[in-house]
């Protein structure tokens, strides 16, 4: 992903994408296991339109074996959360209708550098969790069958019209790679001292960002487009925007702060202005209508429900604040920032950013925009 070393093809940039970008593995302080309140904060808020998805799914095909796929499931707590309650639902269903509870395939996705040994070691309190009323007979847990599918969503991954239902949630605003065009003919950033899309970034910049998450999501929708069966359904979550503002700030205000924290250790002789102007995020939070218009180009599926919401990732308490969404960044960014700048800067960085968030909290609203996107294969 480094833009230092601006690679000579996508192939490359793709590569290195899937080498480097992954969330905090393990069960540390500031790993991504103890640090994603946030993001589940997000994933409840479409908690519903899930699960009743997966149902309506299930009650229209009737198949024996129920296949589903979590894309970009991280570790963690959340990693198994939602397959579980599908699960648990479909099953509670079925017992309530008196029709057999169906075997569940659940492939678990994500980039090839994630922490799936720290899901595979949950997997028998996630069993356990999934007996019927506590019992212990063994006819009384549904068969469930997990499998980890390492690998880029921007490309095939499973076989032709094998998927029921696919959720993915705070997974598909990261891009394949860093767009293309953020360096002029003389390989000079043109983006100085940013690291995403900014008011004081050039034209330019916004639209490589936009041209990369057309090229990104068209191919998204290609792939499942093959995978799903006919009538089945996909549910997707990503942080966006509610308006075609490219600068929205609720969409690039904590990358701001992030990029002063970077600046306060330039200005400390701690890191290269170079190495800043140098550096930015395979982010993208797209308008409602930017996917509504690649899901309409692509033409293989219907959408059930699009909306852009807000939410507030204030809890009241500026300090508590500044802390947690500093830790949850630091959960998802450590990964990328270590490789480009070094992992020496690491926890000066994220102390300058809890002070900035701590301070800006205190002072104003801190939201987020999350698009919500029902789509079903035709």
């Amino acid at each position: 992903m480094t833009t230092s070393m601006l690679p000579s093809s996508n192939k490359h940039i793709t590569m290195d994408m899937e080498t480097i970008l992954h969330m905090k593995k393990g069960l540390g302080e500031t790993s991504y296991a103890q640090n994603s309140s946030l993001q589940k904060k997000s994933m409840d808020t479409l908690k519903h339109i899930i699960i009743d998805s997966a149902i309506d799914v299930y009650i229209s095909q009737s198949p024996d074996c129920f296949t589903m796929a979590d894309l970009g499931c991280a570790s963690g707590p959340n990693a198994l959360s939602l397959v579980g309650d599908i699960i648990k639902t479909i099953g509670g269903a079925c017992r309530t209708s008196s029709y057999p509870t169906p075997e569940f395939l659940v492939f678990l996705n994500d980039l090839p550098t994630n922490d799936f040994n720290e899901i595979f070691v949950s997997l028998p309190e996630f069993v356990s969790k999934l007996k019927i009323g506590g019992k212990t007979e063994e006819s009384s847990s549904p068969l469930v069958y997990l499998t980890g599918v390492p690998g880029s969503f921007y490309g095939r991954l499973f076989p032709r019209k094998s998927l029921h239902f696919v959720c993915s949630c705070s997974s598909l605003h990261w891009l394949s790679q860093v767009p293309l065009g953020l360096f002029d003919g003389k390989n000079k950033p043109i983006n100085e001292g940013k690291m995403y899309i900014s008011h004081s970034s050039p034209p330019t910049v916004a639209m490589a960002y936009f041209k990369q998450f057309q090229k990104d999501f068209s191919l998204f929708l290609k792939s499942r487009s093959a995978e799903v069966v006919s009538g089945g359904k996909m549910v997707l979550a990503m942080l966006g925007r509610q308006t075609e503002d490219y600068t929205d700030k609720r969409t690039t205000y904590l990358w701001e702060l992030l990029a002063q924290s970077l600046a306060m250790m330039v200005s400390q002789g701690e890191v290269e202005q170079e190495k800043l102007d140098a550096y930015n995020v395979p982010f993208y939070a797209p308008s409602v209508k930017e996917i509504e218009d690649e899901v309409h180009k692509e033409g293989s599926f219907t959408i059930d429900y699009l909306r852009a919401y807000e939410i507030d990732i204030r809890s009241g308490n500026a300090k508590e604040d500044g802390r947690i969404i500093s830790m949850t960044i630091r959960a998802i960014q450590e990964s990328m920032i270590c490789h480009h700048f070094g992992g020496e800067i690491i926890d000066t960085l994220f102390q300058n950013y809890t002070k900035l968030l701590t301070e800006s909290v205190e002072k104003e609203e801190i939201k987020s925009v999350q698009i919500g996107l029902v789509l079903r294969r035709m």
